[in-house]
């Protein structure tokens, strides 16, 4: 397998509060694991910034403009209460955006298999008119427009199993019936959205909430049962992962207690799936995590993953 690794070096300039969980350490971490010599063979690029059109895939321009406006020159600005903005933010949310689409570009022209996206701050909880939960573009939601626009993919499946729901994505694509959003998550947990009964307009959000306390048990399970069943049948062109590592046993703001192990198998199960439908494309973006160690070892066996085809 080809496998691309995109990231920026100002994904660490973006700033939080002191003590605050998303924290540039965690970029550290993921650099550093994938430098190791087991990594050498992935491809690497740096994440370009995405236009003000292509963010406009997902958010409406007069959100986009106001953030960029609302960018410090020095300090400091809260967003709300989870949500700062530094004067390193605006590069990265707008990196973090464009190297989804490099990522996207990559894989659908061929030029490799599988991309994963190392970058800050997450996206998945940003909605189409309101950064929160320390999100400001929405990723995946760029990504996925953007190989429908640009590159014409009809179905897009994000499968995202970061511990927190992503009710961004959720919001952005509840009534299109061309995109699927599937998601594994603690209930009840920030930010309270996520129930089964929250299904779309077109069927096409599949909710699958565990509880305070559940394993990798019970986390395959409903992969098995919820997600990987809905996802096959959808029959995507394009499977795009929104993977956040916060549902590892050691992370501190969830109660799940899943391993790195967990990781690898979910992603060999949607690999299994994109060679089926979607000749093999898989884009991975990085969502939360926030034990150092343990967000760490998750990244490093889901890159392993996608380096061996499953």
């Amino acid at each position: 397998m080809t496998t691309l690794l995109i990231t920026h070096p100002c994904f660490i300039r973006h700033q939080t509060p002191m003590g605050h969980p998303e924290r540039p350490d965690r970029m550290r971490v993921v650099e550093r694991i994938l430098e190791h010599e087991r990594f050498q063979s992935l491809q690497r690029e740096a994440s370009p910034e995405a236009t003000i059109a292509q963010l406009c895939l997902a958010h409406p321009e007069e959100y986009v403009l106001g953030l960029q406006e609302a960018a410090p020159a020095s300090g400091l600005v809260q967003l709300d209460a989870d949500t700062t903005m530094s004067p390193g933010t605006w590069e990265a949310t707008v990196r973090g955006a464009g190297g989804a689409i490099l990522a996207v570009d990559e894989v659908v022209s061929g030029r490799v298999d599988n991309a994963f996206h190392a970058a800050r701050p997450p996206g998945h909880h940003a909605e189409k008119t309101r950064a929160m939960g320390f999100c400001f573009f929405n990723n995946a939601a760029v990504a996925a427009r953007h190989a429908q626009k640009a590159h014409g993919i009809g179905r897009v499946a994000i499968v995202d199993w970061d511990v927190h729901h992503g009710n961004g994505t959720q919001d952005i694509f509840w009534d299109d019936p061309s995109v699927m959003y599937c998601s594994t998550h603690e209930m009840p947990l920030y930010p309270g959205t996520g129930a089964t009964r929250e299904r779309g307009e077109h069927d096409t959000i599949v909710n699958a909430p565990l509880r305070a306390g559940d394993g990798g048990s019970e986390f395959r399970e409903a992969f098995e049962v919820a997600v990987l069943p809905r996802v096959e049948a959808f029959q995507p062109d394009l499977i795009i992962i929104s993977a956040g590592f916060d549902a590892h046993v050691r992370d501190p703001l969830a109660n799940l207690n899943l391993v790195e192990a967990d990781f690898g198998w979910a992603t060999a199960k949607l690999m299994d799936i994109a060679d089926r439908h979607a000749k093999g494309r898989v884009v991975s973006l990085l969502e939360g995590g926030y034990d150092l160690e343990g967000l760490a070892r998750s990244t490093a066996a889901h890159v392993m993953t996608l380096m061996r085809g499953g």
